[in-house]
Parts: structure tokens; C-alpha cells; sequence
């Protein structure tokens, strides 16, 4: 079991609830630092789809439960709704209830497009990733089920085994910014589909939104992290025994972990109380949420790779490394796996000062050794201040890439611009305006190669940015 730095540790003996023998305060206070951690990403997930899902239709990212909501148009430059927004994909997402009988999902053939259709349990894990990568571009559809469910699957469907009761799939699709092309992926988005296995295949299929809940329990509006810090340990905890009594059962992997939380008395479908471990450790307790959101900000930083200043993670699956999907949970919900998309950024130039639009900066990409992808890449422009933004300039153009017809130099080599003041018209297909203080530019590769040179062994590492004046 992992060691949790930075708890203020107590001395003393309790009574452990569901063990045979006494546990000490500080033995107690780690099981339950150990116990929070793992029920972080479920907590989570549900605050998320309860949020997502408790509204009468489908608007604005939110959608009641079996129902795809579409985004139709990439941000405007003044959006501040979800820091690091993106400009190369449309979203498209949906919620689902497997807990009466599966459901099925459909999409039409999607051509030479881009598209990839990442689907999570509720315990934030990637369980499936329908797409081009996995799927090619034909017309496809696949059968959602829950746990335990063993019936008979249609011809030509496939079947994804959900192991929790609530499923989201949350969309991607290319889009390259135009007007036309909007047209063309909000009519394809017209066709992604979810409806319960019963009216597969039925023409007369009514979906019919579920009842609002007018009192849900949390704030439909806060951040999920402000939502679980409003928790008290004692509703954390019994919230998690509920989840994992019916609607999100441990997985045998998490059997060790699951026999630990027992002996504070933290086990599926039973009630918890603090108060049974005695005052001093509910005492000690008391203050768990904090601490608990405090050591996952400080293990923030050591989630990502970092390469010659570009930062990047490899998330999506997680096993039994139940700190790592906290914290992904807690900062960066949800996640692709790397496989199909990896977002490297960077805050610093070649001599590992700030980025800053004061001064012009400059990119090579060597000839041949522009991102090895076998979908796209891009790379995004935010300014940093309170989150990661879109820079407002007069050409609207937040990201660059090869959409843009990218102007090589006379020995086949790439250079882009970061700056603020445009570089002169013969070099503003390579140009990403820059604010006129910090900024932070992401690559974002979608379906990185595999085999060398490739970002995911580390053969293939961005090129650092360089200071030109």
C-alpha cells in the first residue's frame, strides 16, 4: 500500500470496524487516505453525469440521460467555459442507464474523416475506443452492456462489456473550422444514435427524456472538486459504499484495496460511520477531503512526461495505480488513452524561460520530422491567465497546422510563428498569433504512429521553441 505524505498523523487505538484486531489512529487515517484516493475517480464520474444529465434537454454540454448532445461550432475567441478548449474536433456526448438492458450505439460511415468515440465507466477508465484508429470509416454499431448482462447480441453488432451501470461516451470529430465543413459533421452528428436494445432496429423509436431531479443533493453548477470538497468524510465514504453495492462494483484487481477499506468498515452496500472508529480518529478524520484534495495537487506535477520542456501524459488506463487516476480525475477528467491522442505543451523556450508575447519565438520542424500521426496534428495557442484560453486576433485563428497550407523553407524544413505582431503576410500561413503576455502552446497528435519515430516510445520528442529577439 502506498505511503500519503503530508497527513498529520495521530497516536492512538481504535476499534476497526469489520477487522479482528484494533487498529491505531494512524493506521486508520491511512487506510482511509488509501480509500479516498481509490473512490476519487467515482465520485467524480458521478457528480459529472448527475451534473450532465439532470436537465430537461439537451444544451450547452449537458444532455438528459440517453441522449446525444452535439457541439455544432468550435469556442469564439472571448469562451471561458472549459479551460483548453479545442478547435479540431467537435463534441459529441452521451450518458446512458445499462442498468434495465443494453444499449446500443450507431454512427454512420464516416469516410477518410477523423473521428473517435472514447468510452468510460464510471470509474473514469477508457473501457472502449470506437474509431478510426480501431474501426476504420464504415458505418458501425455497438452493443453497450452492463454487468452480468449475458443475452443474445444482433448480427453485426459489436459488443462492449460495461462494468458499471452508467456509460459515457464522449465523441470526437474532425472538423476543419469552415462553414462547409461544419455542415457536413453536423449532419453526420445528426446520425450518431443511442437507444435502448429493446427499439434497435425500430423506426418508431420515441426517446423520451427522464424526469428532472429537483433535488439531486449537490450543486448542479459547481465544479465537481468544489462539489466532492463540500463532502464530509462521513457522506464521501457512504456515498462510495452506495456506488459500489450496485451501480459500480469494485473489480476483482481492486480486491486487496477493497479488504483494507473493510477494516474501517467502508464496504459496499453497508452504511459508514465515522463515528464508530472512535473520537479521536473521527477527530482526526475530520479534515480528510482537504487533505486529500491538497496531496493530489501536490502528485499534479508528477503525471506528465517531460521531454527538452514539452510536458505530456500517458493516461486512460490506470489498474491498481489509484493515485494516478485521482489525480487525473481531480485535474484532468476524462481522458483519451495515448494511443489515440497525446497533447504535449509547453511553458518555456530553448533556454527554460517563460513563454512571453513581448517577444517572438520561432518553431522548426527538420524536414520529414513534422508529428508522426496517422490522423493530425495541430497546435494550439492559449493564453494563460485563470485557465488556458483562446487568443482573441484579427485572422480568429487559434490553432496552426497543416489545414492552414503550411509554407515550407527552401531546404524542405517547417518553421511556425509564435508571436504577437504578424510576421508579414508571405509567413501568416505559419503563424499562431500570441497574447501580449504568457502564453502556452499544445500540440495536440491524434492517432500518434507507433513504431518509429513516435512520441509514444519517446523516439520522437516536439522541437524546442526558440527566441528570436
Amino acid at each position: 500500500m502506498r505511503k500519503f505524505s503530508g497527513v498529520v498523523l495521530a497516536t492512538g487505538l481504535v476499534a476497526s470496524a469489520g477487522a479482528a484486531s484494533a487498529l491505531t489512529t494512524d493506521e486508520a487515517k491511512k487506510i482511509a487516505m488509501d480509500s479516498y484516493v481509490y473512490g476519487y475517480s467515482l465520485i467524480t464520474t458521478e457528480v459529472t453525469r448527475v451534473q450532465m444529465t439532470n436537465v430537461p434537454k439537451a444544451d450547452d454540454l449537458h444532455a438528459p440521460m440517453g441522449q446525444f448532445f452535439n457541439i455544432k461550432r468550435y469556442p469564439p475567441a472571448d469562451y471561458r467555459g472549459v479551460s483548453a478548449p479545442n478547435a479540431d474536433t467537435l463534441y459529441s456526448l452521451a450518458w446512458m442507464d445499462l442498468d434495465k438492458e443494453p444499449w446500443v450505439f450507431s454512427h454512420p460511415d464516416m469516410g477518410d474523416r477523423y473521428y473517435l468515440f472514447p468510452t468510460y465507466s464510471l470509474w473514469v477508465p477508457v473501457i472502449a475506443s470506437p474509431g478510426a484508429r480501431t474501426a476504420g470509416g464504415k458505418a458501425a454499431s455497438y452493443l453497450l452492456a452492463g454487468p452480468g448482462w449475458n443475452g443474445e447480441v444482433p448480427a453485426g453488432i459489436t459488443k462492449i462489456d460495461v462494468p458499471t451501470r452508467y456509460v459515457l461516451i464522449l465523441g470526437r470529430t474532425f472538423a476543419d473550422g469552415t462553414e462547409k465543413d461544419y455542415e457536413i459533421v453536423n449532419a453526420l452528428q445528426a446520425q450518431y444514435d443511442v437507444r435502448p436494445l429493446s427499439a434497435y432496429g425500430k423506426t418508431d423509436y420515441v426517446y423520451t427524456p427522464p424526469p428532472v431531479d429537483p433535488n439531486p443533493g449537490y450543486s448542479m453548477t459547481d465544479k465537481p472538486q468544489q462539489v466532492i470538497l463540500g463532502m464530509d468524510t462521513d457522506e464521501y465514504f457512504n456515498r462510495m459504499a452506495k456506488l459500489m453495492c450496485h451501480d459500480a462494483p469494485p473489480a476483482a484487481e481492486d480486491a486487496p484495496m477493497v479488504a483494507e477499506m473493510a477494516k474501517i468498515g467502508l464496504e459496499p452496500c453497508k452504511p459508514f460511520s465515522l463515528a464508530a472508529l472512535g473520537d479521536e480518529t473521527a477527530s482526526a478524520l475530520k479534515d480528510l477531503p482537504q487533505q486529500a484534495l491538497d496531496y493530489l495537487g501536490k502528485n499534479e506535477s508528477t503525471m506528465g512526461v517531460v521531454k527538452d520542456g514539452w510536458v505530456f501524459s500517458m493516461v486512460g488506463t490506470y489498474g491498481t495505480d489509484y493515485l494516478k487516476r485521482a489525480v487525473l480525475a481531480a485535474f484532468g477528467w476524462p481522458a483519451n488513452l495515448p494511443q489515440d491522442a497525446v497533447y504535449p505543451y509547453t511553458l518555456t523556450d530553448k533556454d527554460g524561460k517563460p513563454l512571453d508575447g513581448a517577444n517572438n519565438y520561432t518553431l522548426t520542424f527538420a524536414k520529414g520530422q513534422e508529428p508522426p500521426v496517422d490522423g493530425f496534428w495541430s497546435i494550439t495557442m492559449y493564453e494563460i491567465d485563470k485557465g488556458w484560453w483562446f487568443v482573441p486576433n484579427a485572422l480568429n485563428k487559434f490553432t496552426v497546422s497543416p489545414r492552414n497550407n503550411l509554407v515550407p523553407n527552401e531546404d524542405g524544413s517547417v518553421t511556425l510563428y509564435f508571436q504577437n505582431e504578424s510576421p508579414g503576410k508571405d509567413k501568416e500561413a505559419n503563424w499562431l498569433p500570441a497574447p501580449k503576455g504568457a502564453f502556452l502552446p499544445m500540440l495536440r497528435m491524434y492517432w500518434p504512429k507507433e513504431k518509429d519515430p513516435s512520441i509514444l516510445n519517446g523516439t520522437w520528442t516536439p522541437p524546442q521553441i526558440v527566441k528570436v529577439n
